[in-house]
């Protein structure tokens, strides 16, 4: 028995320091139990393992001969033979342990840390310095407090709901767009290396199996609107008023245009001669250019506007170049006792009013509007804007602004009160 395993050892152990040191001619050099000597064709010397696995031949290399020895290739080799006798496959099991000690590096790195690199990457993309803003507010405010500065290879779904459960109902909005800004800082420190696996924080067929659909727990609140049969009588009692912000609502309200457009209206958008008001793509909600059709009460209010113009701004604010604040239209209708109605409140009663008292087609008042088609089937063939068929619908909706229907003595004295 002795003499057996004497007889194995020397098997294995084929190869001597000086065979070693003397092998000149490129090819492979056997130890014995799948261990060989590699000299490459430039003189190189390093070590392999061959073996097989799913009926292959595989060859492990386990290092240059610079810096494994004989004896350290060997114990190499016994190791990556114990692997074998349990069917592990070695190359396998080594890629393994490397995966886990790079995760195991990077775990220093924190979600606020990947917060920020994620936001300085992608801010330059964003519309104003507002979007970045809130992507940090939210996320200060809700997330860092619960995982911010814990490592982002630890955080799971059990820390994401910890986050979103609370506001989920009561701040619906916020919730959903919090749950959208952590999935996609999850994805950008996945996509650097800095953690592996599926995203916590993903909606579809994931954290939907968790928390109730947004509809389900949220109502959408509209902007309060003036029903349009009252709006005749509300402008005749608005044109009563005096001062800059009677006049930019008023010029809101005929344009169909949303406050920010209005309050932000430069003199070089104006064009008096082809009665029209373009809209620059970056001021737009939607990013893209929108020429206005200007009726003829429009025209008349900026021909009076003109008369007092102090900068840039067709409706200037108090304070030397600089327009309205956003608050003004809103002031003024509480001035006239109508806080239970908003500015944007008056693209509703538009949209109603065209769709109950005009012929025109949906798309004409859509564009009106201003609103992006949400199709994309349709805005592909839909390219223009309907320019001139919007100059009628806003004609007719300065005429109908101008009639004295539901207008009264009563009404409009109190709303001139």
């Amino acid at each position: 028995m002795q003499r057996g395993l004497g007889q194995m050892a020397k098997i294995i152990s084929k190869l001597s320091a000086l065979a070693v040191a003397n092998a000149k001619a490129p090819g492979l050099y056997g130890d014995g139990g799948g261990l060989y000597l590699q000299v490459g064709a430039n003189g190189s010397k390093s070590w392999i393992f061959r073996f097989k696995a799913g009926g292959r031949t595989r060859y492990m290399g386990l290092g240059s001969l610079n810096t494994i020895s004989l004896a350290k290739a060997r114990e190499a080799a016994s190791k990556c033979r114990e692997l074998r006798l349990q069917h592990i496959d070695p190359i396998e099991q080594r890629a393994s342990v490397c995966e886990a000690a790079r995760l195991e590096a990077v775990k220093t790195v924190t979600f606020d840390a990947c917060r920020d690199a994620y936001i300085a990457a992608h801010q330059a993309g964003w519309r104003n310095a507002k979007h970045r803003t809130q992507w940090i507010n939210t996320l200060n405010t809700y997330v860092s407090p619960v995982f911010g500065k814990l490592d982002v290879q630890d955080i799971d779904v059990a820390l994401i709901t910890k986050v979103l459960e609370p506001i989920w109902s009561t701040k619906p909005e916020t919730a959903s767009r919090l749950r959208g800004r952590i999935e996609r800082v999850l994805d950008w420190a996945k996509a650097r290396g800095f953690r592996g696996g599926e995203n916590p924080a993903r909606w579809r067929g994931h954290l939907d199996q968790l928390l109730p659909a947004r509809s389900k727990v949220h109502n959408v609140q509209h902007h309060a609107a003036l029903p349009f049969g009252e709006l005749p009588a509300f402008m005749a009692a608005l044109r009563e008023r005096a001062g800059v912000a009677a006049q930019a609502l008023e010029f809101a309200i005929l344009t169909a245009a949303r406050t920010g457009e209005v309050i932000g209206a430069t003199w070089d958008e104006i064009d008096l001669g082809r009665r029209t008001w373009t809209v620059p793509g970056d001021r737009m909600k939607g990013h893209r250019e929108h020429r206005v059709p200007l009726s003829d009460r429009a025209v008349a209010l900026l021909e009076e506007m003109q008369g007092i113009r102090s900068n840039e701004f067709v409706f200037a604010g108090c304070q030397q170049g600089k327009p309205l604040s956003n608050m003004a239209l809103l002031m003024m209708l509480r001035r006239m006792g109508r806080g239970d109605v908003t500015a944007h409140g008056f693209r509703s009663s538009f949209r109603t009013w065209a769709a109950e008292r005009t012929g025109f087609p949906r798309e004409v008042v859509e564009a009106a509007l201003a609103h992006v088609i949400a199709n994309k089937v349709e805005a592909a063939y839909q390219r223009g804007d309907l320019f001139d068929k919007r100059r009628e619908l806003m004609a007719e909706w300065g005429k109908y602004c101008a009639s004295p229907e539901s207008t009264t003595t009563a009404t409009v004295e109190s709303l001139k009160a």
